[in-house]
């Protein structure tokens, strides 16, 4: 008899988090006290990532320059969650997309000008008008289908992003659509947590493909 496959093991994460928001954030600094206490073999990486999505996704290349690409998975949120469905068409590794930027080149065209961060009123960036270009070069065809497992959080709460546009368009992601919760998934993220962390410890093996509604 044959011995069955073993499942594939996540040695290393990406964590790229949203727009002015930083690797203090909510989500960003659970995910890294989960790891950690649950799976600390896993090196979890969440870079400070710059205004400009070039630079942003430069760096994130170089960072990830090095890393075994079969064992790695990346997850991201709202503006994360665009560039977090960017890398993962680039590596082929599993993606966690929370409530995820659909357009962002359209929402942010409103941003342009001096921001600052959630996190540290006292950091100050400047998205300049060229961004919007650097956004829209960094789109992926959601017709094609994914080279490997995704799972959408996604809430019906966000009051910041379009919960209908996000679930349009990840339709071959696995879909958990909340009834409420909000943009920052502050009531529902720790309870989701275990099971997004279980999907990319196994590199999404386990991942199924129906939109479940809570």
């Amino acid at each position: 008899m044959s011995t069955p496959p073993s499942t594939p093991v996540l040695t290393h994460l990406l964590y790229l988090h949203g727009f002015r928001s930083s690797p203090q954030s909510f989500k960003a600094r659970r995910t890294l006290e989960w790891f950690a206490r649950h799976h600390p073999q896993v090196h979890v990486a969440i870079p400070h990532l710059p205004a400009s999505p070039r630079q942003a996704m430069q760096q994130v290349q170089e960072l990830v320059r090095a890393w075994p690409k079969k064992s790695m998975a990346v997850m991201g949120s709202s503006l994360g969650g665009y560039y977090a469905t960017w890398v993962a068409a680039q590596y082929a590794c599993p993606a966690v997309l929370l409530n995820p930027a659909v357009f962002p080149a359209r929402d942010l065209a409103q941003h342009i000008g001096e921001v600052t961060s959630w996190h540290d009123p006292q950091e100050k960036q400047f998205f300049q008008p060229e961004y919007i270009g650097q956004l829209q070069a960094l789109a992926i065809d959601p017709s094609q289908p994914p080279s490997a497992p995704q799972w959408g959080l996604i809430a019906q709460g966000d009051e910041v992003l379009d919960w209908r546009e996000m679930v349009a368009r990840y339709p071959l992601a696995r879909q958990t659509v909340l009834a409420g919760s909000d943009h920052a998934l502050s009531d529902s993220f720790e309870l989701y947590l275990p099971a997004l962390a279980q999907f990319l410890c196994t590199l999404g093996a386990d991942a199924g493909q129906a939109v479940i509604n809570h």
